[in-house]
């Protein structure tokens, strides 16, 4: 028995929808490659492939950035140790400065007592005893790197002498110390006093037939 159909027409079945790989007919053809590209991307990830790249990428070389960075590492090393080197050289020559600061500063306080000391060893007063106490004193203070200077004949350096009285003769070409009325004494670089002497000097005409023939 037929059932009856509205408005007098026969009834339709149930539409179909024709399913084509998964999609249905109709959808938009632009979604196709998007969906492929996300299924490509999960297959590279599971094959453990970084993301975004393809199997053909190139990879960095294991053996070549090891090397590049010893070498790096390596400089680094050089760097340090010539640091290193020059802040020893530094620090070791700042104490040799103190230490002959220090010393000066002990040496030039002692000076007086060697002058009196010389003084009576000149006069004959040092003797016995006394005289083994002056050598062994000038003995230690000359370890300690105390030098006397100033010797008779020597060229007069105002930088280290201290002249008293000048005088002219013919028998010097240049200024010269002909007396030393009492010695210099330094410490390495460290002039802990001049020494006093008395020049003589050539004439002035002799002064400038010297110079016009230097």
């Amino acid at each position: 028995m037929n059932r009856p159909t509205d408005g007098g027409g026969p009834r339709r079945g149930p539409s179909l929808e024709i399913v084509r790989d998964g999609r249905r007919s109709g959808g938009s053809p632009a979604t196709f490659p998007a969906r492929a590209g996300r299924r490509e991307e999960r297959t590279e990830r599971a094959a453990g492939a970084p993301p975004g790249r393809g199997t053909d990428a190139p990879q960095p070389s294991r053996q070549e950035s090891p090397g590049a960075e010893l070498r790096e590492r390596t400089a680094d090393l050089q760097r340090l140790k010539a640091e290193y080197d020059n802040y020893r050289k530094r620090v070791r020559r700042d104490r040799l400065a103190v230490r002959e600061i220090a010393v000066a500063n002990v040496l030039g306080k002692l000076l007086p007592v060697l002058d009196a000391v010389t003084e009576a060893t000149g006069q004959g007063e040092v003797t016995g005893g006394f005289e083994r106490v002056a050598e062994e004193l000038r003995s230690e203070l000359a370890a300690l790197g105390l030098e006397s200077f100033g010797t008779v004949g020597d060229s007069f350096d105002p930088f280290v002498h201290e002249a008293v009285s000048y005088r002219c003769t013919d028998a010097v070409e240049r200024p010269t110390c002909t007396e030393i009325l009492r010695p210099g004494y330094r410490v390495g670089d460290h002039l802990l006093r001049p020494a006093q002497v008395v020049v003589a000097e050539p004439p002035a005409g002799l002064r400038e037939a010297g110079g016009t023939e230097g």
